[in-house]
């Protein structure tokens, strides 16, 4: 997979996630990662969501895993769109392949640049009766409570949920 060129480009996330998430992590140690992550990427593949069968045209072999930071937080409108878009997710998956689920709770609006934007306000409690109803074995689950204010957006915290599907 090809690094995209300028400050977008794949080089810049990591080194954010680097001063963010993994403070001690040396310039070597990173590098490395990064290619780690790269040589074990085959594809990335665009998906519609309003498709019945969201990778249509496409035909992919059931996943391992499939990662989601957000993205239903922002795309559904209530509780019955985030179960739908989380069964879609779920059909991706092969019988004991995991899913990872980031989120902001009890969010309603964010605002990018003069743009607000609806957020999906959900609670704890449903994230994991959603995984559950969905066939789901929840392996990890971690809540950690806003600690600044900002008129960017009104979450009150972040969830982070690791889980597999029944075999």
């Amino acid at each position: 997979m090809e690094r995209p060129p300028g400050p977008w480009g794949n080089r810049y996330r990591v080194q954010y996630l680097k001063g963010h998430v993994t403070a001690a992590v040396t310039r070597d140690q990173l590098q490395d990662k990064e290619r780690k992550v790269r040589t074990a990427l085959q594809h990335v593949v665009k998906c519609n969501l309003e498709k019945e069968d969201m990778m249509d045209p496409i035909v992919i072999p059931p996943a391992d895993c499939v990662i989601s930071g957000w993205l239903l937080d922002v795309i559904s409108k209530d509780q019955n769109d985030y179960m739908r878009y989380l069964r879609k997710f779920s059909s991706l998956l092969k019988p004991g392949g995991h899913i990872i689920l980031m989120g902001c709770l009890e969010m309603s609006y964010f605002i990018v640049g003069k743009h607000k934007f609806h957020g999906f306000s959900y609670d704890e409690d449903f994230a994991r009766k959603a995984l559950v109803g969905e066939g789901f074995i929840i392996d990890r689950c971690k809540v950690k409570k806003r600690t600044d204010v900002s008129d960017h957006t009104d979450w009150k915290a972040l969830i982070f949920i690791a889980a597999h599907k029944e075999k």
